[in-house]
């Protein structure tokens, strides 16, 4: 494929409605970010645009909560987020509003275009209304019981306990957040954008063109999606926030947000060429521009089938890739705002990088460890000890401690000057040093080019370590004890500094998109300027001049210490421990009765399907860095399965083996932290939350049936 002329980058936009915590920044943000330094250092034409999604439910929930007004909400979080990229180093283009009258002009044309063209359809249907607010709801502002996992507070559109997809229609019991009051249907006109109609359209483009060259995780997503049939989706909503919809007849009807949202990529792009005195349409509608979306997995259907149907039918280019991540967890648990299980961005830059002399650095540390622990084609975990390991084994002892031996020993044994290289004495080690500094940086370049930042990563630090070697190999401080005896040692100490120095300025342009903080200092210490950092320059062995002056060395990285690991565990435990006794108080108070809510009716053909047998426990152990698994062997008398159960808070490994269990034996296999878990033990849970087993009143043989 030929070089684009240009390029767009897109991140995500977020949800002003709060704070953002890191699973965001290593899904959509730190990825982006890499690959648009890269392509700057490439000296390429690229935009890098984002902004807040003001629009939404989630706005005025959130103002219901805090007790004041949406347009608040957006005015407070706005430049909270803003400032919170800008403070770990992710360098927008633009970082725009949804909110601004730009965008709102630009999202009415696009709907407009599409309607005069005729690719919406209008329909009417029956949709949940609030009598006593006079409202119809939107998926947010109905919760009832999921019928997926029975959990009681499930929204409109999704359970936050499963995270299962769910429609309104099928929320079990729907009460209105507005008043508590359970709505009823009423009849609401809507425009929809028919995506059955270009399923054919989507199979040539993502499963024929694009299978080969997008993430096997993101084409399967996509291929699920339209094999199950894709149905029309409104592109409108009765709601009082919003883009209003620019038609007569459409009065208290708003841009459906995931209509509108995306646009603001357009729109955004758009003020940044006001902004820069250019023409924004280039870098929308014509082939040759390379358009990219840095997403997380949520966000695919949106990305690759509905974005894209609504960017062909406007005559925009397409997509050329969408690089999405998986989620990341969170020590062992998913990550959840709502739970108080998280990391939020803010909370991190006030605790390491705005109390930290040289906090900077502390910015730099977060981002590779995001980077190393990237969940580009599976769910990945961040632990407070893996961020330090990741810092003290890596970046202090590897990277950083590779910069400080090299400038201390050049200031030492070479007069604080670049040495001179001597040909005539030039070895095998020095040449395998310079041939692997060549090849990294082409090896990187490859990388970035298809998206696998984790692997380019790891190949900057392992050229780092290949320094290390390479100068224990040579050890110029033993040398230097026996210069005066034999002169020619100084030419060895000068040829093994001096090829340090040119890896440490070739460290320097590769370690820019991931580290920029660090790349910058590297910059400072060598006396260079920012031209160094293009990437033409990466591999060369001749960017720092002979006899040229560098200042003293500074620390990269300081080590993390234990107890700041154990002050960041205890907090996030607090803060969950908070918020899930706010949700319980809560609850309580939104309790209505005593009797308790009851899963949906079924068939018995339904209830035939689950194969349950008992089964004896024969081993059980904790799994590693998970305080609520326990990994389970069950003799089920036919086999021996692993299952994974989240009991070890209530019951010690070794208390329960011989127990018997009744276990769900026909469930699909899923893998929990590593461990594929087989089958499910069924449990019951007392008004205390205690866990108890389901089993016999007496011993049966292995694999009985129980009916």
């Amino acid at each position: 494929m030929n070089q684009p002329k240009r390029y767009l980058i897109t991140s995500a936009l977020p949800y002003a409605n709060g704070l953002k915590h890191i699973g965001h920044l290593a899904g959509a943000y730190i990825p982006a970010d890499i690959y648009v330094r890269y392509l700057r250092a490439q000296k390429r034409d690229v935009v890098y645009v984002c902004g807040s999604d003001e629009h939404g439910t989630a706005i005025p929930i959130q103002a219901m909560k805090e007790g004041t007004t949406a347009q608040a909400i957006i005015d407070k979080y706005h430049p909270i987020i803003e400032q919170n990229f800008k403070d770990l180093g992710i360098s927008f283009d633009i970082y725009h509003r949804t909110s601004s009258p730009l965008h709102h002009e630009t999202a009415q044309e696009f709907f407009t275009v599409l309607n005069e063209n005729g690719d919406l359809e209008i329909k009417e249907t029956e949709q949940y209304f609030d009598e006593a607010t006079n409202t119809f709801l939107a998926d947010r502002f109905i919760k009832g019981t999921c019928p997926n996992c029975g959990y009681e507070s499930a929204f409109g559109d999704q359970c936050e306990k499963c995270g299962k997809s769910l429609s309104p229609d099928e929320l079990i019991n729907p009460v209105s957040t507005l008043s508590g009051n359970v709505p009823i249907k009423k009849s609401t006109k809507h425009w929809y954008l028919p995506l059955n109609k270009h399923e054919d359209f989507l199979r040539e483009w993502i499963l024929k063109e694009h299978k080969d060259d997008w993430r096997s995780t993101v084409v399967g997503q996509c291929k699920s999606w339209i094999d199950g049939g894709l149905q029309p989706r409104a592109v409108t909503r009765d709601l009082d926030w919003g883009i209003k919809v620019p038609v007569k007849d459409a009065e208290g009807k708003v841009l459906y947000v995931w209509f509108d949202a995306p646009i603001g990529y357009i729109s955004a792009t758009k003020q940044w060429a006001l902004n820069n005195d250019k023409d924004w349409k280039p870098y929308w509608n014509i082939k040759d521009t390379k358009l990219v979306h840095f997403i997380g997995k949520d966000n695919i259907v949106f990305h690759c089938i509905i974005f894209p149907i609504m960017l062909k039918l406007h005559g925009n280019i397409l997509p050329i890739n969408v690089p999405a991540n998986e989620f990341m967890n969170l020590e062992g648990d998913k990550m959840s705002t709502s739970r108080g299980w998280s990391i939020e961005m803010d909370d991190y830059i006030n605790d390491w990088i705005k109390k930290d002399n040289g906090g900077e650095s502390l910015a730099d540390v977060l981002r590779y460890y995001l980077t190393q622990i990237a969940p580009e084609t599976k769910d990945s975990e961040f632990t407070w000890k893996g961020f330090q390991d990741a810092n003290n084994s890596e970046l202090v002892s590897i990277f950083g401690n590779f910069v400080n031996r090299t400038f201390v020993l050049m200031h030492k044994l070479c007069g604080g000057k670049v040495p001179v290289f001597h040909n005539d004495l030039i070895d095998d080690a020095d040449k395998d040093l310079i041939t692997h500094i060549n090849q990294t940086a082409k090896k990187i370049e490859a990388l970035l080019e298809e998206y696998k930042f984790r692997d380019a990563l790891f190949e900057v630090i392992d050229l780092a370590r290949k320094g290390n070697q390479y100068m224990q190999k040579k050890e110029p401080w033993i040398l230097a004890k026996t210069v005066a005896e034999n002169p020619d040692n100084q030419k060895l100490i000068d040829n093994a500094l001096h090829i340090c120095l040119q890896l440490t300025a070739n460290l320097t342009i590769l370690i820019n998109p991931f580290l920029p903080f660090t790349a910058k200092k590297l910059l400072h210490m060598m006396k260079v300027v920012d031209k160094m950092l293009e990437w033409q320059n990466a591999g060369r062995i001749d960017l720092l001049k002979v006899g040229y002056a560098l200042r003293a060395p500074e620390l990269l990285f300081r080590k993390i210490e234990d107890e700041e690991i154990t002050f960041q565990l205890e907090k996030l435990k607090q803060k969950s421990t908070v918020n899930r006794q706010s949700s319980t108080v809560k609850k309580v108070e939104e309790t209505k009765s005593e009797t308790p809510d009851l899963k949906s009716e079924i068939q018995f053909d339904d209830f035939a399907k689950i194969d349950l047998r008992v089964g004896t426990i024969v081993a059980a152990e904790k799994v590693e860095k998970a305080d609520k698994l326990l990994k389970l062997s069950v003799d089920l008398g036919f086999e021996t399965r692993t299952i994974v159960s989240g009991i070890a808070l209530h019951f010690k490994p070794e208390d329960i083996v011989g127990k018997q269990v009744t276990v769900v034996v026909n469930l699909a296999p899923r893998k929990m932290r590593g461990i594929e878990s087989n089958g499910m033990i069924l449990m019951a849970e007392d008004k205390s939350r205690k866990l108890h087993f389901i089993n016999p009143d007496t011993k049966v043989d292995e694999g009985s049936g129980v009916s």
